[in-house]
């Protein structure tokens, strides 16, 4: 898949061709651009390719795909992810976008750096590591109901989800967030950047369940952001749900219930405000 205009052979080789697309502000390519930068798609391609990733110059984090990696980047092997994630997406050729923990990160809920950049996508796609950035998939059906964002990156764009999708994403994905108690603090710096108006409207026109709605609710008012909450537990309340676990799948004999959002306590969380 060609992500740029053929380009005129340049003088001095693949390097040449590659130093042109740093210029231009690129940081990654495919095989079949190089091909035609270099002006040969045969074994003396593959093998300049492969002289530039022993050189670590280069890191392919899927076949046929290329990231470039300055003089800058060299130590952590790769530029971070939203250098190169929107073109990675297109190469692929599936639906995204940046969610959970390094969505939360961008919207200013960074209590701790992400070690991982989650990316939401509408399909099942293996992780990859590309030098130190390790990109962690996960598979969303329906995600062209989700509200997302183009934000400006380094160098282009990428999508990314809203505060209000990161938000329910986060506790939707709790196991890729790391734990409730890493949610909740997320939660405590992402909630001033949630449109509580908003948050019922992605609620509704999404489909989500509404037992991830309800753990949101619990959380938000367990992090002071009760008045974030307050239309989503309107929202709750016209449903009457029935009761759910704050921790699916733990028992929750004995367990307080949150009579607000109609939650079963079965969890200690401990938010690190």
């Amino acid at each position: 898949m060609r992500l740029t205009e053929p380009n005129t052979p340049p003088d001095g080789g693949i390097e040449a061709w590659i130093r042109g697309l740093q210029a231009r502000g690129r940081y990654s390519f495919t095989r079949e651009e190089a091909a035609e930068g270099f002006g040969r798609a045969d074994l003396g391609l593959t093998k300049a390719l492969g002289r530039l990733s022993r050189k670590r110059r280069i890191v392919s984090p899927r076949r046929g795909f290329y990231v470039i990696v300055p003089a800058e980047f060299s130590i952590p092997g790769s530029p971070p992810g939203d250098w190169f994630i929107d073109d990675l997406m297109r190469y692929v050729g599936h639906p995204y976008y940046v969610g959970l923990l390094t969505a939360a990160a961008h919207h200013g809920a960074a209590h701790q750096q992400p070690q991982q950049f989650h990316v939401v996508a509408a399909a099942s796609l293996r992780p990859v590591k590309v030098g130190r950035v390790n990109i962690v998939f996960v598979k969303k059906d329906g995600i062209g109901l989700w509200p997302v964002e183009r934000v400006n990156t380094s160098t282009g764009t990428m999508a990314i989800s809203t505060p209000e999708a990161t938000a329910l994403d986060l506790v939707r994905y709790v196991a890729v967030a790391g734990h409730l108690s890493n949610v909740a603090t997320v939660l405590s710096e992402l909630g001033e950047k949630i449109d509580p108006d908003k948050l019922v409207t992605v609620v509704e026109e999404t489909g989500v369940e509404k037992s991830i709605a309800q753990r949101l609710g619990y959380l938000l008012d367990l992090v002071e952001m009760g008045e974030v909450a307050a239309p989503l537990a309107g929202w709750v309340a016209e449903r009457s749900p029935r009761l759910v676990m704050l921790r699916p799948g733990r028992s929750d004999a004995g367990m307080p219930t949150d009579a607000r959002w109609r939650v079963r306590i079965n969890a200690d969380v401990e938010p690190d405000l």
